[in-house]
């Protein structure tokens, strides 16, 4: 049985759950605060990985950056470079695994967003993924890490959600903390008219420290964690965990 980030028909049933007009709208913000983040001067080599859909490689490139984009969903591929061609942009989409892609020194700023760190079933399979993305960067380049923090989990932790999209669709989310907070599972159920799909995920839930430990041990440096892409303290207040690791 394939692993649920492998399950095509996930990526597919919840694509407009997850890339729904609200997170899409956020898309221009997002990026202003990566540039400042990143530290990124005009026209330089940005790395998207898990890319989805585009959102922000289409955003860095139409603001003149040179874009790769990598995911493992090949519909999420042909949907961001349709977009690419309907605005000409110019960007290199790559289908891969995170664990098998790298190129030497290429980049001089790289991106991870919406908790599409920590997948793995073997915690050594992440260190992989960092080690990658280390070697892809060009001395002094940054990586910016945007997850859902352990900490920031347990502070607003809920069993139970559920969202109506305007044309009726029901999500529905139920989460279970498994192994003494060393996984995350969530069971998505989605509810459209007579039609019921549902999948169930596991995840890696980092917190700030064990996220920086693992950078570290990837080769970097340099690490600081903020609770959101605008660069506020991680602490009791903290929106995301942001790590910045500098090469």
């Amino acid at each position: 049985m394939a692993d649920w980030y492998d399950d095509d028909s996930f990526w597919e049933t919840f694509r407009d759950y997850m890339f729904n007009p609200a997170r899409l709208e956020q898309t221009r913000a997002e990026v202003d605060q990566l540039i400042a983040l990143l530290k990124l001067g005009p026209g330089v080599q940005v790395l998207d990985l898990c890319c989805g859909i585009g959102r922000h490689s289409l955003e860095f490139a139409r603001r003149g950056f040179r874009v790769t984009g990598v995911d493992r969903t090949v519909s999420y591929l042909e949907q961001a470079r349709e977009s690419a061609a309907r605005e000409n942009l110019s960007i290199d989409f790559v289908h891969s695994d995170m664990r098998a892609f790298a190129r030497g020194e290429a980049f001089d700023g790289a991106l991870s967003m919406f908790t599409s760190f920590g997948y793995f079933e073997d915690a050594a399979d992440d260190l992989r993924v960092a080690r990658n993305v280390y070697e892809s960067l060009r001395p002094g380049a940054k990586l910016a890490i945007d997850i859902n923090g352990k900490e920031v989990i347990a502070a607003k932790f809920r069993e139970r959600d559920w969202n109506q999209r305007a044309d009726g669709t029901i999500v529905i989310e139920e989460r279970r903390v498994l192994d003494g907070w060393s996984k995350l599972e969530s069971h998505w159920v989605q509810l459209r008219g007579a039609e019921r799909r549902e999948s169930t995920l596991v995840v890696r839930p980092y917190s700030g420290v064990e996220l920086s430990m693992l950078l570290k041990q990837a080769g970097f440096p340099e690490v600081a964690t903020y609770g959101s892409l605008a660069a506020t303290p991680y602490d009791h207040r903290a929106e995301r965990l942001v790590a910045v690791a500098t090469k």
